[in-house]
């Protein structure tokens, strides 16, 4: 089932995040990216979240800031069908272009972006942190809705 986040989702989508990512959000930046301009799915199986996404819409784009499944959840679809439901989301109001940054080494993620449309726009030098207190470029792409 894919619905929207509410607030008293926010410890689960935190222990998802702490799972899914090399360097993950604080809580408090999961928290801060909520509110009117945001579209903020989760996809839940019966009893649990096992994947959100957070997107922020300003006027005519939006901007995919995070997306994350538990990893005991990848391979089997679910980050690919949330993905969906918010690009057909997001169609219905009218936006025109969904943007996004990935981890340059993401290839499994940029499969699953270049399967559904997006295209690599540019890249961002040293714009992630890394595990070892180093720098990865970011891809930037965007999806022409």
């Amino acid at each position: 089932m894919i619905e929207p986040v509410l607030a008293n989702d926010f410890d689960r989508l935190f222990e998802i995040e702490q799972q899914a990512h090399l360097v993950p959000w604080s809580k408090g930046t999961l928290l801060n990216n909520q509110g009117e301009r945001y579209l903020n799915l989760k996809l839940s199986q019966p009893g649990q979240i096992v994947a959100f996404a957070i997107c922020q819409s300003v006027l005519d784009e939006a901007t995919l800031f995070n997306i994350a499944v538990a990893p005991a959840f990848q391979g089997k679809g679910y980050g690919k069908r949330l993905l969906k439901a918010l690009i057909e989301q997001l169609k219905t109001q009218g936006v025109q272009t969904l943007w996004l940054e990935v981890r340059e080494s993401n290839h499994t993620a940029q499969r699953l972006y270049l399967s559904l449309g997006f295209n690599e726009v540019t890249q961002r030098k040293n714009y992630y942190p890394t595990t070892d207190g180093g720098r990865e470029n970011a891809v930037v792409m965007a999806l022409y809705l």
